[in-house]
């Protein structure tokens, strides 16, 4: 078995075709998206179709709650706060009422076999927050506590810090996609994670995808974005604009 998992799209379509087709040529199963589908990007509602057209397993994110009902004090930094509103008024001023119901009608998890003896938790921040923040460096005893809410899976793998990475500690593995549309670790292409069985073992890697960066750059002028030049910057250099 072979699965793919993908999250943190953020709008970027042009990312986002890319990396289906490379999973394309993997010959995977599944295709499974671990959230934030079209906040903070040019192209939501062309994003959020084609996720919605893989007809797969999809949880929701921190964004894609944000679009549902708006970015609360305390959520980001105050100096950010009016601003990341008036970019999510601009995304929900290109979706329908219908996609909105979609994204607030996701779920927060997902637990799924990978053999008869080990299984999966996926989340997009923590089992138990959208919002959490769990860095790669983050030493084993707090990775624990803040990631494993139930000891029975072999597999803890989320999404929401745009860092990829793979740790295995205890018998653990622990395992973060990046992000296909807003990478932070300064290379400027899309990431994603492939999980692959065979027989009682499981391995996962990280896989990066170069796409049309300068397009989607000129996405974020013409189409008259709040916030353009930081996106831009985010985009065009991989890194976070906190």
């Amino acid at each position: 078995m072979k699965l793919a998992f993908i999250s943190d799209i953020h709008g970027n379509a042009i990312a986002l075709e890319s990396v289906l087709a490379d999973i394309r040529r993997q010959n995977v199963d599944e295709i499974i998206v671990l959230g934030d589908l079209c906040y903070r990007g040019p192209e939501p509602k062309r994003s959020l179709q084609l996720i919605r057209s893989l007809e797969t397993k999809v949880i929701k994110g921190n964004a894609d709650e944000w679009v549902v009902r708006g970015v609360k004090e305390g959520e980001v930094p105050d100096k950010a706060l009016t601003m990341m509103n008036a970019e999510r008024d601009w995304t929900v001023s290109h979706l329908d009422q219908d996609d909105i119901n979609y994204l607030a009608s996701l779920p927060t998890e997902l637990e799924l076999p990978l053999t008869s003896n080990r299984s999966l938790h996926a989340f997009h921040a923590t089992p138990n927050s959208l919002f959490d923040v769990v860095l790669p460096d983050t030493p084993p005893d707090q990775l624990q506590e803040k990631l494993i809410n139930n000891s029975s899976h072999d597999l803890y793998i989320y999404a929401h810090i745009h860092l990829p990475y793979v740790r295995y500690f205890n018998g653990k593995c622990y395992a973060n996609l990046g992000s296909v549309g807003l990478p932070f670790d300064g290379l400027p292409q899309a990431s994603y994670a492939i999980v692959e069985v065979v027989d009682e073992r499981f391995k996962v890697t990280i896989e990066r995808v170069p796409y049309d960066v300068d397009k989607v750059i000129r996405q974020y002028s013409d189409y008259n974005f709040p916030n353009a030049d930081a996106l831009i910057d985010v985009v065009k250099n991989a890194k976070s604009p906190f």
